[in-house]
């Protein structure tokens, strides 16, 4: 049986590097702890129990900490900043007709309104989102 824990383990830690998503690691390390038990000549069963068990630690402890690693947190962007800003319409803000600029912290963006209305050219506006190159405005 040892072999079989070798070539799990094998077959897990090679299917995490090829994902790098934490999915086969927490049971890789399970395999290793069926390696040990059948190392030590203890029943199929019971390196069946040890697998599980080990796995289902390495997963509730490692993975918290882990994960923030793997998927850091979004990091904001120079462009994050005009969120929630106020603007100053300067060519009418259409949405149907695809027209629309704002100058906000000293940048013109192209703009579109966020509830679908008509915003006039010199209306102050907030800035609610940013989707790719493009600003999404309410009045104020």
């Amino acid at each position: 049986m040892t072999a079989f824990w070798l070539i799990a383990f094998i077959a897990l830690v090679a299917g995490e590097a090829a994902t790098v998503g934490l999915v086969c690691i927490w049971f890789a390390a399970g395999a290793v702890g069926g390696f040990l038990v059948a190392i030590l000549g203890g029943q199929f069963w019971f390196q069946l129990i040890v697998f599980a068990a080990v796995s289902a630690l390495a997963l509730a402890l490692v993975r918290p900490v882990a994960s923030r690693f793997v998927h850091p947190r979004r990091s904001p962007t120079n462009a994050d900043r005009v969120l929630d800003q106020t603007a100053t319409v300067i060519q009418t803000v259409d949405n149907e007709a695809g027209t629309g600029q704002v100058t906000v912290l000293g940048q013109i963006w192209t703009a579109r309104s966020a509830l679908g209305v008509v915003i006039p050219e010199g209306s102050q506006v907030r800035v609610r989102r940013i989707e790719g190159v493009k600003v999404f405005v309410e009045t104020m």
